[in-house]
């Protein structure tokens, strides 16, 4: 490329350089991005396309995780980017499984030519939490046993005495006796009618045995013959396509009750085992957790996501977990409790975090859990819809959201109040 100064001779030699050096003349001047390949995700507002994808960008040495959070008030497109991203990664072989409280994805289960996984009391569909295929089995026995206390635990709203302990895991073990893979009835039978070899282990009587499991067992008989019934008291329906590019959990039918903790816990139990089968044949899978403030609440959902994304590198996943505010983290717990540090474990282990337009009120919040520029603090106050603040690892980029013709239908949540 040749050029002259303005107003210089016209026998003033030019200067030469090549194209590659353009972007640092004006009006070409624009922002890069991180320079790594990725889906699209929309227009950077310095100029250029703005592309994500973790992996790469974990290979590429950008990050040192592959999870993701994302903030935004209730309206300003978090669920549209959530949707339309899982849709062009599914395009590049990409798979996806996304939690899912408020069955919210339906439209992108239906693009993509798959059933939700919809669990309901009753409704005909069921999950077995103690079917954790993929898991060493070395570690098979220590897995389910956190998964039955997890149950319990969120069930009964305490931890587990040691007795307690001690009958639910004579429970297990007699119930894998009977079966090659167990079911939480068989474990509920157990505690209800512990066997002579399973006192005699304890060095007690079955009488006692019965008696320290009484509580543990009548708790997971409501999966089985309570009100929550239906879900969770059998084996895995056949219906499920295990293989699928796209599973939703949709936990819809529970939102908002105090059973939507136990729901998680078993669904998400569930959901692991197929993770570490895929992750093991070298799938790389992203796993969304919608509406993240309305489970962290309970310890051993939180439990468990934390366990999910200290191992994404292990697994082959990329976590994304979803939320309205910052303040939600502070929320779920007081200074120092455990449910509060393993929500803020959260940020700590997501080195992508996308925040749209914040209230007034929760700037400073956010800027602390954040570690906000003085910047970027300004900006997230009155970032318009669409737009957010994307931080992935040391790059920070403003960020409008690009909805193709053909995502419209999917990411269109306001149908009912626009109705006329």
């Amino acid at each position: 490329m040749r050029w002259r100064e303005r107003g210089a001779p016209a026998t003033v030699a030019g200067h030469e350089t090549t194209t590659r050096h353009a972007g640092a003349l004006y009006p070409f001047l624009h922002e890069s991005g991180t320079g790594i390949p990725g889906v699209l995700i929309g227009l950077d507002l310095l100029g250029g396309a703005f592309a994500y994808d973790p992996f790469t960008l974990y290979g590429a040495g950008l990050l040192t995780n592959p999870n993701g959070i994302v903030f935004g008030q209730i309206g300003r497109g978090k669920s549209s980017l959530i949707k339309t991203y899982l849709l062009r990664q599914l395009a590049f072989g990409r798979r996806a499984f996304v939690v899912d409280p408020k069955g919210e994805y339906s439209t992108l289960a239906e693009m993509v030519g798959v059933e939700p996984v919809a669990l309901s009391p009753d409704g005909g569909v069921r999950l077995n939490p103690l079917d954790l295929g993929g898991i060493d089995v070395g570690d098979l026995r220590a897995r389910r046993l956190g998964l039955l206390a997890a149950i319990v635990t969120s069930s009964m709203g305490r931890e587990l005495a040691p007795r307690e302990r001690a009958a639910l895991e004579a429970a297990l073990d007699q119930a894998v006796g009977s079966t090659a893979i167990p079911t939480l009835p068989t474990v509920a039978a157990a505690l209800l009618d512990p066997s002579p070899a399973a006192a005699s282990n304890l060095a007690t009587t079955p009488a006692q045995l019965l008696e320290d499991g009484r509580d543990v067992g009548l708790e997971l008989r409501r999966l089985v013959a309570g009100d929550l019934r239906g879900m969770f008291d059998g084996a895995t329906s056949p219906s499920i396509a295990a293989d699928s590019p796209l599973i939703v959990l949709d936990l819809s039918a529970l939102y908002g009750t105090a059973a939507l903790g136990i729901l998680m816990v078993c669904a998400t139990a569930w959901l692991q085992g197929l993770v570490r089968t895929a992750g093991a044949g070298g799938e790389q899978i992203i796993v969304v957790v919608d509406e993240a403030w309305a489970v962290l609440k309970d310890l051993a959902v939180a439990r468990w996501l934390q366990s999910a994304w200290k191992l994404a590198r292990a697994w082959g996943i990329s976590c994304i977990a979803v939320l309205h505010r910052v303040s939600d983290l502070s929320a779920i717990g007081g200074d120092g409790s455990e449910a509060r540090q393993l929500a803020e474990g959260l940020l700590l282990d997501s080195e992508t975090k996308v925040i749209y337009a914040q209230a007034p009120g929760e700037i400073d919040a956010a800027a602390r859990f954040l570690d906000l520029t003085d910047a970027e603090r300004e900006v997230v106050g009155r970032l318009g819809r669409g737009i957010a603040l994307w931080k992935v690892g040391s790059h920070s980029s403003l960020v409008r959201h690009l909805v193709a013709p053909s995502e419209l239908d999917m990411v269109n949540t306001d149908a009912a109040l626009l109705q006329r």
